[in-house]
C-alpha cells in the first residue's frame, strides 16, 4: 500500500477495519497493546486500543499512542487519542463519530477536534471531516487509491501547517487563517498537490529574521511537488495588505490586490524563487529571481526589469532598504525603470533610466530635481554610453545648478566621458575625470580630480546657517578617492575670506550618507582681519591680524570630538572692553593691570601686544592654554601702553559643552561684564 495524504488517517482506517470485522454478534471488549507499530510514513509507540459495545448501538472505539511520528506532516513525538462510536447507517455506510486529540502537534493542530468518518462500500469512497472551533477540514478518498485525496480547508489556523512546512523550509508560521480546495497525490516518489487558496492575516518568520511576513491576505492558485531533491512550488494570485520582508526588500502591501506569479524551489532550508513577477498597478512592476540560503542570507537578487512610480513605490517597497543606506524620510516623485543583478559576492550589474525624477533625503544631505537620462554598468565587459543630467543638485544644503554628464561602463569601471562643470554658489565645480567601481567592496571605489573656483562665501555661509561674511572659496584637488567607506582628498582647498586665507588640507569624510558621518582634516588660518571677523560674529571689537592652526580636526555627525587648535594675534592692535570680557569668560580668567579694576570701565578700548589662545579637545574636555603659562594660569591678552591690561586664564581644563555655551553667550551678548 502506498502512503496516503495523511498517515494518521491510514492508522484510523486500520482501526476502523478491525471494528468492521467485529461488528457482528455481540462479544466481549477487546483490548490491544503494542510497544511499537510501524507503517509506511507512520510510527506509533506505546500504542493501546480498546473496542467495546456502545450502549447507543454500534461499537465504541478508543485508540491511544504516547508518541506518533508522521513524516509527511512533519510531526514528531505527537501524542494521539481517539475516542468515538462506529455504526452502520440506513445507506449501509460505516460511520464513525467521535473526537481526536493530538498533544504537541505543531501549531496546536487538532488539540480537541470533532471527527466524522464515513466509509461507503457502494461508491468505494471514504470521507473524513474534522472540526475544531472555526477550523474545518474535509477529505474525500477512493478506497482503491488511498494515495489520492480531494481536500477542503476552511478557517484553518496557519500554524497547523508548521510541521508540513518544516519538511522543506526552516521558516515558522504564526498568526492568520487560510481556506483551500486542493487535490493531493502521495506516492513513493513524493507528494504532489494543486488547488486554490485564500489567506487572511497570515504571518511567518525565519530564525535569521531575514524573511518575514505579517498580516498578509490574498488568494490564488498554487502547485506543490515534494520529491527527494526538495520541493517545487508555484503560485499565481494576489496579495493585499500586510507587511513582507524578503532579505533587503521590505514591502508594506497596499489594500488593493498586488498580482504575483512565483515559481520557487526549496531544498534543505534554502529557497530560490527562479520566477518572480510582481505587479502593483500604481507603484511597482518587476520580473526577476530571488534566492536565499538555509540561514536566510541573500544569495541572488536579479531584476531583469523593474518600473517604479514614485512616491508610491518608495513608500511601499523602498523605504526600509534605503534606510539601511542611511537615507530616511525621502521625498520623491517621478518614474524610474531599470534592472539589477545583485549576488552574494556583491553587485554584478545595474541600469536605470528616467524621464524625470525628483529625490530629496529627509535629513537634507542630498537632493536632485528633474533628473533625466540614466546609467548602465556591468562588472564585466562594456556597455553603451549613457547621458545623465539634472536641473538642480544639492549636497548638505549646498545648491548646485543644472548640468549634463556622459558615462560609459568598461571592465567594471563607470567613467565620466568628458569633463563636467557644475555651477555652485556663483562659482563652479569642475570634474576633470571620475572613475567609479561599484563592485569594489574593499580598496578604491572611486577616483576623481576636481577644481573649485569663485564660490561665494556669503552664499555658502547663508546655506549652512552661519553668519554671512564676504569672500570666495577656491582650490584644486588633484585626487579625491573613495576607499572603503571613506572619501580622501589630496591637495587642498583655499578660502579667501576676511582679507586673508583659510587653507584646508588632509580632508577626509567617512560614511558621508550614514547616520554619523565623520569629517577629518587640518586647517590653517593666515593673516585674517580680526576687525572683520569680530564684526561678523558680534564678539566685541578686536583689530589686528589672526594666524592659527586647527590640526587633527575630527567631527562626528558634524560635531567636534577632537582637535588641536592654536590662535595667535601677534602683531598688536586694539581690543574693546566687551571683547575683553568675552575672552575672560571663555578662558575662565580675570584681568590684571596697573589701574584698579574699578577704573577699567572708563575706557572703551585697550591696546594689546599679543593675544593667544589654544585648546586641545579630547574626550569632551578642552585643555586650555595661551601665550605663556605659570602656576597661576596662562596669559590670554598681553597688554600694550596705557591703560595696561592683561587677561589671565585660570581654567586649564574646561568641559567642551561649557566652552561652547560660553562662546555662544559671548556672541549673543549674554556674557557677564567684569567690573
Amino acid at each position: 500500500m502506498r502512503p496516503t495524504s495523511s498517515h494518521l488517517l491510514l492508522c484510523l482506517f486500520l482501526l476502523l477495519g478491525l471494528g468492521l470485522a467485529l461488528a457482528g454478534p455481540a462479544r466481549a471488549d477487546i483490548t490491544v497493546a503494542a510497544k511499537q507499530l510501524s507503517l509506511p510514513g507512520l510510527r506509533l509507540q506505546d500504542l493501546s486500543a480498546r473496542i467495546s459495545e456502545d450502549p447507543a448501538g454500534g461499537l465504541h472505539l478508543q485508540l491511544q499512542a504516547d508518541q506518533a511520528d508522521i513524516a509527511a506532516m512533519g510531526w514528531r513525538r505527537v501524542g494521539l487519542h481517539l475516542d468515538g462510536r462506529l455504526q452502520r447507517d440506513a445507506q449501509q455506510r460505516w460511520v464513525f463519530d467521535g473526537h481526536v486529540q493530538l498533544r504537541g502537534a505543531p501549531g496546536g493542530a487538532l488539540g480537541n477536534a470533532q471527527l466524522s468518518w464515513v466509509v461507503n462500500p457502494a461508491s468505494d469512497t471514504m470521507q473524513v471531516q474534522l472540526q475544531q472551533d472555526k477550523a474545518q477540514a474535509s477529505a474525500w478518498l477512493p478506497l482503491d487509491q488511498l494515495s489520492h485525496a480531494k481536500i477542503s480547508l476552511r478557517q484553518l489556523p496557519a500554524g497547523w501547517l508548521q510541521g508540513l512546512l518544516g519538511t522543506v523550509w526552516s521558516g515558522r508560521l504564526g498568526a492568520g487563517r487560510l481556506d483551500a480546495d486542493l487535490a493531493l497525490d502521495a506516492g513513493d516518489a513524493g507528494v504532489q498537490s494543486s488547488g486554490e487558496f485564500t489567506l487572511a492575516g497570515v504571518g511567518f518568520d525565519t530564525p535569521s529574521g531575514t524573511l518575514a511576513g505579517q498580516g498578509i491576505s490574498g488568494k490564488g492558485r498554487f502547485g506543490f511537488e515534494n520529491g527527494g531533491d526538495g520541493a517545487r512550488i508555484s503560485l499565481q494570485g494576489s496579495l493585499g495588505g500586510g507587511e513582507l520582508l524578503l532579505g533587503p526588500l521590505y514591502a508594506k502591501l497596499p489594500a488593493h490586490p498586488v498580482q504575483l506569479d512565483i515559481g520557487a524551489r526549496a531544498s534543505r532550508g534554502a529557497i530560490e524563487l527562479d520566477r518572480l513577477h510582481v505587479d502593483d498597478a500604481d507603484a511597482l512592476q518587476l520580473d526577476g529571481a530571488l534566492a536565499f540560503d538555509a540561514k536566510g542570507n541573500l544569495q541572488k537578487l536579479e531584476l531583469d526589469r523593474f518600473h517604479a512610480s514614485l512616491p508610491a513605490a518608495y513608500e511601499r517597497y523602498g523605504q526600509a532598504w534605503l534606510a539601511t543606506l542611511g537615507l530616511r524620510d525621502v521625498r520623491s516623485a517621478g518614474q524610474l525603470s531599470g534592472s539589477l543583478d545583485l549576488r552574494s559576492d556583491g553587485l554584478h550589474a545595474f541600469a536605470f533610466d528616467t524621464d524625470r525624477l525628483d529625490l530629496a533625503d529627509g535629513a537634507g544631505r542630498f537632493a536632485v530635481s528633474d533628473l533625466r537620462g540614466g546609467l548602465d554598468w556591468t562588472a564585466q565587459g562594456d556597455r553603451p554610453a549613457t547621458t545623465l543630467g539634472w536641473q538642480g543638485l544639492q549636497f548638505y544644503r549646498i545648491p548646485n545648478g543644472a548640468a549634463q554628464s556622459r558615462w560609459q561602463s568598461r571592465d567594471g569601471t563607470l567613467a565620466l566621458q568628458q569633463p563636467l562643470t557644475v555651477p555652485v554658489l556663483k562659482g563652479q565645480l569642475r570634474l576633470a575625470s571620475l572613475d567609479w567601481r561599484p563592485a569594489a567592496v574593499k580598496g578604491q571605489r572611486l577616483a576623481t580630480s576636481l577644481t573649485v573656483a569663485g564660490i561665494d562665501m556669503a552664499s555658502f555661509s547663508h546655506a549652512l546657517g552661519w553668519p554671512s561674511f564676504p569672500g570666495t572659496l577656491g582650490g584644486a584637488v588633484p585626487s579625491l578617492r573613495w576607499v572603503g567607506d571613506r572619501f580622501e582628498l589630496e591637495g587642498g582647498l583655499s578660502v579667501n575670506v576676511f582679507d586673508g586665507f583659510v587653507d584646508v588640507t588632509h580632508l577626509s569624510l567617512q560614511q558621508p550618507f550614514g547616520d554619523a558621518p565623520v569629517l577629518a582634516g587640518d586647517i590653517s588660518l593666515n593673516q585674517l582681519d580680526l576687525g572683520a571677523i569680530t564684526s561678523v560674529f558680534d564678539f566685541g571689537s578686536i583689530t589686528g591680524r589672526l594666524d592659527g592652526t586647527i590640526d587633527d580636526l575630527r567631527l562626528a555627525n558634524w560635531n567636534p570630538v577632537a582637535f588641536k587648535a592654536s590662535l595667535l594675534a601677534g602683531s598688536g592692535g586694539r581690543i574693546s572692553q566687551r571683547a575683553v570680557n568675552n575672552l575672560t569668560t571663555v578662558g575662565g580668567g580675570s584681568m590684571a593691570g596697573g589701574l584698579q579694576g574699578a577704573m577699567l570701565k572708563l575706557f572703551k578700548t585697550f591696546g594689546y601686544k599679543r593675544i593667544g589662545l589654544s585648546c586641545t579637545l579630547r574626550g569632551a574636555v578642552c585643555q586650555m592654554g595661551g601665550l605663556e603659562s605659570d602656576d597661576g594660569g596662562y596669559t590670554i591678552v598681553e597688554g600694550s601702553g596705557l591703560p595696561h591690561l592683561e587677561v589671565i586664564g585660570h581654567q586649564t581644563r574646561v568641559d567642551w559643552p561649557t566652552l561652547v555655551r560660553r562662546l555662544r553667550e559671548a556672541i549673543n551678548g549674554h556674557a557677564p561684564v567684569v567690573r
